[in-house]
Order: C-alpha cells, then sequence, then structure tokens
C-alpha cells in the first residue's frame, strides 16, 4: 500500500477532486450529444449547436486547469497524483477531438451528412456515457465491477467505430469523384474515429485506478 493510500484512511472525504471528475464526464456527454444531435439537423441549423460545443470544450479545458493547479496545492489525493493527471486529462483529450470533428464540418461546411458520421457519433455519446458512469463510481471505490464493465463497453464500441470507419473510408474512394469530399469527408471521419480511441484511453486509466484498489 503507499503512503498516499495510507493517508486516505486518516483524512476526511475528498471534497475537491471528485467533483471536478463529475463534471468533466457529465461535461463530456453534453459536447457529445450536442454534437450527435447537430449532424441530424440541415446544415443552416447546426451553428448554434456548434457554438455551444466551443464553450463546452473550453469549459472542460477550464476545469483540467483546475484539476491540475488543485494538484499543485493538495498533498493529500483521494489516489495517485499521476492517476488523476492521466484521467483529467484524458478526459479533455475527448472533447478536443469532438470540438475538432465539429469545426472541420464548420469549416468545410459539409452539407450532406453520412449514416456513418451519425454512426461515429452516436458511438461516442455512448461511449461517453459509460465514461460518466465509472466515473461516478470513483467516490467510494466499491463497485469495481461497474467500472469495469462500462470499460469493457467503451472497448467494444472502440472496435465498433474501426469497422464502421473502415467500411465508410472504403466506400468513400469507391463511389465518391470529388476530391475535395474525399478529403473534408475522410478527415472528418478521422477525428470522430480517433476521438473514440481518446475515449478508450479514458477506460484504461479507469481501469488502471480500479486494479490499484481492487
Amino acid at each position: 500500500m503507499s503512503l498516499n493510500s495510507i493517508f486516505q484512511f486518516l483524512v476526511p472525504k475528498d471534497k475537491k477532486f471528485f467533483p471536478l471528475f463529475e463534471e468533466a464526464s457529465s461535461n463530456l456527454i453534453e459536447l457529445a450529444a450536442d454534437l450527435h444531435e447537430a449532424v441530424n439537423l440541415p446544415l443552416k441549423e447546426r451553428e448554434a449547436l456548434f457554438q455551444k460545443i466551443d464553450v463546452l470544450e473550453q469549459k472542460g479545458e477550464d476545469i483540467t486547469r483546475q484539476t491540475n493547479l488543485e494538484l499543485s496545492r493538495n498533498f493529500i489525493t483521494p489516489f495517485d497524483r499521476e492517476d488523476i493527471h492521466s484521467l483529467i486529462t484524458s478526459i479533455d483529450n475527448v472533447a478536443d477531438k469532438l470540438h475538432g470533428a465539429a469545426s472541420i464540418m464548420r469549416l468545410y461546411q459539409v452539407d450532406k451528412i453520412t449514416k456513418s458520421i451519425r454512426k461515429l457519433t452516436e458511438i461516442n455519446l455512448e461511449a461517453c456515457q459509460n465514461i460518466d458512469s465509472a466515473v461516478k463510481e470513483l467516490r467510494d471505490l466499491k463497485n469495481l465491477r461497474s467500472i469495469a464493465e462500462a470499460c469493457a463497453r467503451i472497448s467494444k464500441l472502440e472496435n465498433k467505430s474501426d469497422n464502421v470507419y473502415n467500411k465508410a473510408v472504403f466506400e468513400i474512394f469507391e463511389n465518391e469523384t470529388d476530391a475535395k469530399n474525399i478529403i473534408k469527408y475522410k478527415e472528418v471521419l478521422s477525428v470522430l474515429e480517433t476521438a473514440t480511441d481518446k475515449c478508450k484511453s479514458v477506460a484504461s486509466v479507469l481501469e488502471t485506478i480500479a486494479v490499484k484498489h481492487s
């Protein structure tokens, strides 16, 4: 048992880090939900949601900054400092990629949204919901099985994302003749697929924390 773990039994329940983790994961769900909603709307109706996504991405960065500030101020932490940093950073990385997908669609004025893009935003939303459910179990770390199950679901979603992405890219090169469309659709798909990879990275951090406290 680490020195930090011993101290955990001697100090009051953490009131700084867990609320920040939960705020970050809730913010992530909202961002992913807005992106999924946006791709189901006509081009002219997406801008309000894209602007909201900008705000949510900035909020996520602020939460990450605040968490790292708390790390610098507090000697005693609820679990290993490097895991706290990895968790909040990996959640922020997901938000960054989802925001990136929205920015690309806005920049390229992607009018026609393909079924594959919609499917990838749906997969990312589901992965973010699983991140949130696992993060909420961190407060007492009594239900490690729930964390493990959420992480397993995220892993399956990441595999599903790979399959959707590979099929979509194949179809683009098979059916699309406009080089500009090939570039912009492939880039959108790539960033969305990477976002799911980043969700799996969050799951890896959560699994590490769970194993250390099992």
